[in-house]
């Protein structure tokens, strides 16, 4: 009995060390990279592929990215693009998704952005919960 609790207090002593935000940082800048790190490839694979993807199309709709905020709803979507990582940096820096939404399609893309940055945040949440042992495989 004590052998069993002494091999439960060292797995969960393994999961604790070293530095648990790593994931967590990874998986926001880039996705799937948190997943990555864990050696989970599957999740981190499928998490990358359709957040790129999302981010992708947003930006082939003519979607907007959002550059300062006015009021809430601005704030709002700001936040959602800034969870993209270096994405959004490096959409920004080539000038990307800075028109105003003229078309239809550029407001559906501009909500595919968004919820990109979005799913990110959720994935690189999952990546540290998976590392600090909140959450099982």
């Amino acid at each position: 009995m004590g052998t069993a609790d002494n091999k439960a207090a060292g797995a969960a002593k393994n999961t604790y060390q070293g530095f648990v935000y790593l994931p967590l940082i990874a998986g926001w800048l880039v996705p799937g990279a948190g997943h990555f790190l864990l050696r989970k490839w599957g999740r981190g694979t499928l998490l990358a592929i359709s957040i790129i993807a999302l981010f992708a199309l947003g930006l082939a709709m003519d979607g907007k990215l959002y550059t300062s905020a006015q009021d809430i709803l601005d704030i709002l979507g700001l936040a959602g693009d800034l969870g993209s990582g270096l994405m959004y940096f490096v959409g920004r820096m080539l000038s990307l998704g800075g028109d105003p939404v003229q078309f239809t399609t550029a407001d559906y893309g501009t909500k595919f952005i968004e919820f990109a940055g979005l799913l990110n945040i959720i994935a690189a949440i999952d990546a540290h919960n998976l590392r600090t042992g909140r959450k099982q495989s």
